[in-house]
């Protein structure tokens, strides 16, 4: 399921950048008192009453300006407005209703979206009086809020998710093996869709960039219906110059979030670069399986170690996800172009699965014998029990006495203990700390 995705957007200065940290709850923005600091939208993932959506942070919109840098930042507004459920239209309580204002109010009104009004910098009961007079902007109900110090931003989430549905857990969701080819620009994922559905669903060219949406194709694969979903290639940003570009970032995030299994696919004549790592990173951070995909293979020279070393260099780059399987293709020859389908298979599979509590602690409670948690700042660390609760992706919920204090690199050793055990190939697992609760304990 497709986040609701919800854009903010106003003129320099009025605080967007503030709002998006409030929502995320994190300063993942740079803010500053200086118009123009955000250049280039900014993608968080946020939940508010069990809903889940997307928040898109804008640079400042200046409808009139000729500047080229204002120009740029207006046509990201612009785009973020086109692919938004929902829109967040920042003022300044102290500046009052400012021609620009009322340009931009024009436009969202136009825009046939669904637009909330939120009337920033009002620190208090005098401040949200004076909220009222954007009333005549012709937005319906302004929301006075402070994104400084979090008044009434409760209540403005309140109202922008207020026709979200709740999100299902992925289990719920059901429906066929949904696989989502990732990457790059011109690393042959529309040549592997291709060379799977034997048809020229997708356009292939040498030109980078040239699949700008997401394609979904259906798959017949002995008998089972398997979703493939080609994406636009994600490219660093400032080498994004063209308006339909931005829209092909937002869509393959969209993928990745409505996918089971993301196929990062690289060239093997370039090898893993920083973008793909952050690909990779991209779909980890949304628990999604996982599988690295070297396509062009056929053009690599090869002797009897090199998809080795070549897996090594992968793997020594992103050490963190080393639970990835690494598969070696050639969309053009149909080299092993099957098998990665039955590797998506396996992985979705291994994201599924689930461990019973019993034989999780007969392993886990000897690691834990065998290597004790530290003691951190003068507290004896102890697990007691841990338990599955979730598939896809796969949680463990550990019992301890001091859930906040469990170190990180304790952490990756059970995970490790985990993996070593009972394998989830391909597949992010989540370990969650909870208090330990004697009566919840003596009834398990």
């Amino acid at each position: 399921m497709m986040n609701n995705i919800v854009a903010i957007v106003g003129r320099p200065n009025v605080g967007k950048s503030t709002l998006f940290n409030r929502i995320l709850g994190r300063r993942d923005a740079i803010v500053e008192s200086v118009a123009g600091v955000t250049r280039d939208r900014h993608y968080g993932e946020a939940e508010w009453a069990g809903r889940d959506f997307s928040v898109v942070d804008t640079g400042g919109f200046v409808p009139d300006s000729s500047d080229i840098f204002e120009l740029a930042i207006r046509e990201q507004a612009t785009i973020a407005i086109d692919e938004a459920d929902v829109i967040v239209f920042v003022v300044d309580s102290r500046d009052g209703i400012l021609p620009v204002d009322r340009e931009i109010a024009d436009m969202l009104r136009r825009s046939q979206k669904r637009v909330l009004l939120l009337v920033n910098k009002c620190d208090n009961d005098k401040a949200d009086q004076e909220a009222a007079s954007f009333w005549e902007l012709g937005l319906d109900e302004p929301h006075p809020i402070s994104a400084m110090n979090g008044r009434r931003i409760g209540d403005a989430l309140d109202a922008i998710t207020e026709t979200f549905p709740p999100a299902p857990s992925e289990e719920e969701e059901g429906g066929p093996l949904k696989i989502a080819l990732i990457g790059r620009p011109n690393v042959g994922k529309s040549s592997i869709t291709n060379a799977l559905l034997g048809q020229d669903r997708a356009i292939v060219t040498p030109v980078a960039g040239t699949t700008r949406d997401s394609i979904d194709s259906t798959l017949k694969y002995y008998g089972e219906e398997i979703t493939l979903i080609d994406t636009a290639g994600l490219r660093k940003r400032k080498q994004v110059h063209e308006s339909i570009e931005l829209y092909s970032i937002l869509r393959t995030v969209r993928a990745i979030e409505r996918c089971d299994v993301a196929v990062v696919v690289i060239d093997a004549t370039v090898g893993l670069e920083r973008q793909d790592a952050r690909i990779i990173d991209e779909a980890g951070e949304k628990n999604k399986g996982m599988i690295i995909c070297v396509n062009k293979w056929d053009l690599v020279e090869k002797d009897t170690m090199t998809s080795k070393k070549f897996e090594d260099s992968i793997r020594a780059s992103i050490p963190t996800f080393d639970y990835i399987p690494i598969i070696f293709i050639s969309a053009v020859t149909k080299q092993r172009v099957t098998k990665l389908v039955e590797l998506a298979k396996q992985v979705n599979d291994e994201r599924h699965k689930r461990i019973s509590t019993s034989k999780l602690n007969d392993v886990i409670l000897e690691a834990i014998k065998r290597q004790p948690p530290p003691s951190v700042g003068g507290h004896d660390l102890r697990i007691n029990f841990m338990q599955q609760p979730q598939a896809a992706p796969p949680v463990f919920l550990a019992y301890t006495n001091w859930p906040d204090l469990m170190p990180e690199n304790y952490t990756r050793y059970l995970e490790r203990v985990i993996r070593r055990e009972f394998g989830f190939m391909g597949a992010p697992i989540l370990i969650v700390y909870k208090q330990k609760d004697k009566r919840k304990l003596l009834d398990q």
